[in-house]
């Protein structure tokens, strides 16, 4: 991934409100809305595409755990699931530019001996790295399967154990972290880390990370300008954001906790490997942070596109091609 050089976000406090949509963007809107979203936001260049908010949806009471309120302009702020993966692989490359952080030495370094099942000798051989890559040979009980950086195996469970050691290495909590790091140079004034209910916090990962739509549209745009804040202000080296997005050795469509278009194959979280990119009809470069019940935010840096949806589950299963096909009608 080519990320940006300069800012393309014009300076200010906050995301304008969007312009009339086109016909063809509307007609995006619509296909958008039926498939069970709360958020959609599209900005392109600067410029605000679209941007729609629509009501929860009734009798849903898994979605439910999930949303804690409305931001000031209407959109729900939602616990957005395993988005929160890409913001950690970002307080990952910032610990590094500090120095604070070597993602090649092994985990035990930073939290100490017996956080798997693993004997000490396959444990000493996880590295930072082999978990930013699921690739750390552990199962979701922490038990050893395979060498570490040799499988891709999508583990939450072993993943949630970076942000201890992001707190370990920066020796102050997470929230601080990510407050001090992320938030508030970037101004995303809805974004926290909340302990989850139990019935969420049963697979592994006990702190979800709640936002807005706008707020992570803030963060892709940080992205697509480089690391840079709209003011200017580096966040993140662009060094850092280029290790992120390089492909791993044991899966070409994910990087470091971000999933990566234009593979030749892809390795899928639950379907296993198929051929092909990620997303056929969405342009090669495309990264993202993709979230459980199809929350998304997309970067395209060839297009200075990010585009940000919310919501619970799509009713089509090739929900991210469907749209993406719609998408390429209604953007330059």
């Amino acid at each position: 991934m080519a990320v940006g050089a300069a800012p393309t976000w014009a300076k200010g406090t906050d995301i304008p409100e969007a312009a009339a949509p086109s016909a063809a963007m509307t007609r995006v809107l619509d296909y958008v809305q039926s498939q069970n979203s709360t958020g959609f936001l599209v900005i392109q260049d600067g410029r605000v595409l679209a941007e729609k908010n629509w009501p929860a949806p009734e009798g849903d009471a898994q979605y439910a755990l999930f949303v804690y309120g409305h931001d000031t302009h209407g959109a729900l702020l939602e616990d957005v699931a395993s988005q929160q993966k890409s913001f950690v692989s970002v307080l990952v490359a910032i610990a590094a530019d500090k120095g604070l952080l070597d993602v090649t030495r092994p985990v035990s370094d930073y939290i100490g001996k017996g956080w798997s099942k693993a004997t000490p000798e396959q444990e000493a051989a996880i590295r930072v790295i082999d978990v930013l890559t699921m690739s750390s040979g552990l199962n979701d009980q922490f038990g050893y399967a395979a060498p570490a950086g040799t499988t891709f195996h999508y583990n939450t469970p072993v993943y949630a154990i970076t942000k201890r050691v992001l707190a370990a290495a920066a020796k102050q909590p997470l929230d601080v972290i990510t407050r001090d790091w992320l938030t508030s140079p970037l101004g995303m004034q809805d974004t926290t880390w909340r302990k989850r209910p139990a019935a969420l916090a049963s697979v592994g990962n006990d702190t979800g990370l709640v936002t807005s739509p706008r707020d992570t549209a803030l963060f892709g745009l940080m992205i697509l300008n480089g690391g840079l804040t709209k003011e200017g202000k580096r966040v993140v080296s662009q060094a850092g954001l280029q290790a992120m997005f390089t492909p791993s050795g044991t899966n070409p469509a994910y990087g470091r906790l971000w999933w990566l278009n234009g593979s030749p194959y892809t390795v899928k979280a639950l379907a296993g490997r198929k051929d092909g990119p990620l997303i056929p009809a969405a342009p090669t470069d495309l990264v993202g942070a993709l979230g459980a019940f199809d929350r998304r935010l997309y970067i395209v840096p060839s297009k200075k596109l990010i585009v940000v949806r919310t919501g619970t589950t799509a009713r089509d299963a090739d929900f991210d091609q469907q749209l993406w096909l719609r998408l390429t009608q209604a953007i330059d």
